[in-house]
C-alpha cells in the first residue's frame, strides 16, 4: 500500500456541551496540525499516488471553511461536540468526497483509503482512518 501525506493547519473557537467536559463547556480556542494521509495500492503512470501541491491545495480549500471561525456558529457543526475526534471524522468526510468528485485528479479517484489525523498538542492527537469509497 503507498501512501502520501500532506498537513496545514487551522485555529477555531468552540464549546462543548456536557459536564464531563468541565471548564470546555465554555468559549475556548484550539489550533489544530492537520494531516491526511491517501493510500492506494498501486501508483499512476507517473508513479504518483496524488499530485502533491493538489493535495495541499484542497486541503487548504476545506479547511478554510472552518478555519478562524467559531464552529458553535457554523450551520453545519451546530450543536455537535466539535472534539479532536470529531474533527477528523469530519475532515475526513470533507477530503474524501474531494477524491471521489474528481477535485484531486485522477489520482484522487483511485485513493482506497484515507486518514485524517488532527494534532492538538505536541503530546495529544486524534485521527479517523477508513476507507474512501
Amino acid at each position: 500500500m503507498f501512501s502520501l501525506t500532506v498537513c496545514d493547519h487551522i485555529m477555531i473557537a468552540h464549546s462543548f456541551q456536557g459536564e464531563e467536559f468541565g471548564p470546555a463547556q465554555r468559549m475556548h480556542g484550539a489550533t489544530y496540525a492537520v494531516e491526511a494521509e491517501f493510500r492506494a495500492p498501486k501508483l499512476d503512470a507517473h508513479q504518483l499516488l496524488v499530485d502533491i501541491g493538489l493535495a495541499k491545495t484542497v486541503l487548504r480549500q476545506l479547511l478554510d471553511t472552518v478555519d478562524y471561525s467559531n464552529l458553535d456558529e457554523n450551520p453545519v457543526l451546530k450543536g455537535i461536540n466539535t472534539t479532536t475526534e470529531y474533527m477528523a471524522f469530519y475532515v475526513h468526510g470533507l477530503l474524501s468526497a474531494a477524491c471521489k468528485d474528481g477535485r484531486l485528479g485522477d489520482g484522487g479517484r483511485a485513493v482506497t483509503g484515507l486518514k485524517i489525523l488532527m494534532r492538538e498538542a505536541p503530546t495529544a492527537w486524534a485521527a479517523y482512518e477508513a476507507d474512501v469509497g
